[in-house]
């Protein structure tokens, strides 16, 4: 065995001790969340965190779905979710492919101005970016919340889906154009199709970060007794472990978190496979 191969099979082992660190550190919270959702409080701080729970008790899930509202917040981190998701895909979509496929003036331009908003941690923005829609009337509205989302999200969708139009071959889009396609059917009928494992990739990762915000929904859907029937699933798990104070039902949130977690699980889970693929196409292509 070389040098070079022992250095390899050192870094190889290094690479599979730090895989089942970092899995421990993120099954460790899960296992611990899902376990307390079925317990008492006395259990929960008392006993053997990893201990089963004596009674498998479901009320707290009922608790959290119906007293704490978490039902109606649930429904509405669907709604503005579905319709964020959908906005960026369509309009990411369309502008990462125009960049990626036309030559024109200022295409480049356009390109760094998007990769540019990588660079702006949403701490920084949250004063004017709550003028703006208070501004426009949407404050406290799902619609003006789902807009926000868009435009934080186009940033990382351009800058993902650029790379791989780049990689689709030209010689399908050459030969829709001779058949008579026209540039809107090119890209819908043929392109996106292409592009399917960039897109379901893209896709997910917009789902999970838009479904785990919690600063946006907080600044701007405003609380009150109007404003939190309007609350997504951050901000309504958030209200379960601050509105009690010491009497908090740590059941309920518990539950509530598992909640929030396991739609999120099931989805990476099913569309594991197109995930992958489509971080890798560019490579093998």
């Amino acid at each position: 065995m070389t040098e070079k191969q022992r250095s390899f099979g050192i870094l190889n082992k290094l690479s599979h001790v730090a895989l089942v660190v970092w899995a421990i550190l993120i099954i460790y919270p899960l296992i611990f969340t899902f376990l307390a959702a079925f317990k008492s409080n006395t259990e929960i701080f008392v006993g053997n965190p990893f201990a089963f729970p004596s009674n498998w008790d479901w009320d707290s899930f009922a608790r959290a779905w119906n007293e704490a509202h978490i039902g109606r917040y649930f429904l509405n981190s669907v709604i503005v979710v579905v319709f964020s998701t959908a906005g960026t895909m369509l309009f990411g979509a369309m502008a990462a492919y125009v960049l990626a496929r036309y030559e024109f003036v200022g295409n480049r331009v356009i390109y760094f101005l998007f990769i540019a908003g990588l660079a702006f941690p949403v701490f920084l923005t949250l004063t004017p970016l709550y003028l703006v829609v208070d501004q426009l009337g949407l404050l406290g509205t799902h619609f003006g919340l789902i807009l926000v989302y868009i435009a934080y999200s186009l940033p990382f969708t351009v800058f993902f889906l650029t790379a791989f139009f780049k990689t689709l071959p030209n010689a399908v889009a050459e030969a829709a154009m001779i058949d008579g396609a026209s540039h809107t059917r090119l890209f819908f009928r043929v392109m996106m199709p292409m592009a399917k494992p960039g897109l379901v990739s893209i896709t997910i990762f917009n789902i999970i970060g838009q479904w785990n915000q919690y600063v946006l929904p907080v600044s701007l859907l405003p609380g009150g007794e109007e404003g939190e029937k309007k609350w997504l699933l951050t901000q309504g798990i958030a209200a379960i472990s601050t509105s009690a104070g010491y009497q908090a039902d740590w059941p309920a949130l518990f539950a509530a978190l598992s909640i929030a977690i396991i739609p999120m699980i099931i989805v990476y889970t099913i569309f594991q496979r197109q995930i992958q693929s489509g971080l890798t196409a560019g490579a093998v292509k």
